[in-house]
């Protein structure tokens, strides 16, 4: 039985581990120690990320990430009413611990209650918040299932991530001239002003309802008296549409060399990286019908709704895994104004639990 008490306080203690990317131990070995006590075998890869299994073939996959977002230090949750809250310095968690709590006691109520269940792996994986780096280095070798579910989704679980954007980030780099700003600044070029040149030029926001543009930060100079020699622009951009991204690769290569006219004793890098890649669920998708076909046995209506971020799941699925994502209860995602809804995470857990009890 899923135990609304016990699954609340699973969140708050796990909350209460710091974890942002990349200082994800701490959690590992808890989690760990929570697996081997319900009897799963537990193993690292030399990511360091989570893979635990009961051993069974023809497993299904659950998958939530271990870290958070800053700030994300000294969590301190509350209940209040049907929410569990920060108290408002910091984030509180629940993506990823929301998802993971809801597995975890999902897991609790079927060995508690000594049903037989579905073949499980876990995985639960590393720096998903900077670029779904941990799954990006998974040892999927590890990993025999063929369908993923993945509980990273913002909103109720009956909520459907039903496609995802590929994520192409860049960076630009300009070198220009150091000079004495106050004594000679004629013979510098400013990098900040090459630097101001492109990102003016460049296209930013909501292009359209597939596609995005950013540009995340700016880092260049050194002392306020020196031209600044060294800038470095990051951004990114994100669609589901091929030829909108083929056209925005086309459109920052151009900017740069339009500026690079302008300014001919500079030097200017552009790399553009691919993060991860698109999916669009389809109706014949197995992992998403055994999903709906389990909310609605527990009365639950699933949607689909199209995200702008990606997740664990666009890495799984590049590997061969049918893979979706669900809601898992949190909102305000990356916010000091995070919560969590308690109806919601239980029914988070219930179809955890749902899902292992159906053979």
């Amino acid at each position: 039985m899923i135990r609304r008490e016990r699954l609340v306080q699973t969140f708050c203690d796990i909350a209460k581990i710091d974890s942002p990317s990349g200082e994800e131990e701490n959690m590992a070995i808890n989690i760990s120690s929570r697996l081997e006590t319900l009897g799963f075998k537990t193993m690292r890869d030399a990511y360091g990320n989570l893979v635990a299994s009961d051993g069974r073939p023809d497993p299904i996959l659950l998958s939530a990430h271990l870290d958070t977002v800053e700030p994300g230090r000294g969590i301190n949750p509350s209940v209040k009413g049907d929410r569990i809250v920060s108290d408002g310095t910091t984030i509180l968690g629940g993506d990823c611990k929301a998802g993971i709590s809801a597995i975890l006691e999902a897991l609790e109520s079927i060995m508690e209650d000594g049903v037989e269940y579905h073949p499980v792996e876990l995985a639960f994986t590393r720096e998903e918040e900077i670029g779904l780096v941990g799954a990006r280095n998974l040892d999927f070798n590890l990993i025999t299932a063929k369908e993923a579910i993945v509980f990273d989704g913002e909103g109720p679980v009956s909520q459907i991530t039903a496609s995802s954007p590929t994520y192409v980030g860049f960076d630009i780099e300009i070198t220009g001239r150091a000079a004495h700003a106050g004594v000679e600044p004629e013979k510098g070029l400013s990098s900040i002003k090459i630097a101001s040149e492109i990102i003016t030029r460049l296209p930013q926001g909501r292009l359209d309802e597939n596609t995005t543009v950013n540009v995340g930060t700016i880092e260049g100079g050194t002392v306020r008296n020196a031209v600044p020699e060294t800038t470095t622009i990051r951004g990114e951009f994100r669609s589901t549409s091929i030829e909108n991204l083929d056209g925005l690769r086309v459109q920052i290569t151009d900017v740069v060399k339009e500026v690079e006219k302008l300014f001919p004793d500079a030097t200017i890098n552009n790399h553009l990286h691919v993060e991860f890649e698109t999916y669009t669920l389809t109706d014949d998708d197995p992992a998403t019908m055994r999903v709906k076909e389990t909310l609605k046995g527990l009365g639950l209506k699933p949607s689909m709704k199209p995200s702008g971020g990606g997740t664990d799941g666009n890495v799984f699925r590049l590997n061969g895994i049918s893979s979706v994502v669900v809601g898992m209860a949190d909102h305000g995602m990356h916010t000091v104004r995070e919560y969590v809804t308690i109806p919601d995470l239980v029914d988070a857990a219930h179809l955890c639990e749902a899902l292992l009890r159906t053979k």
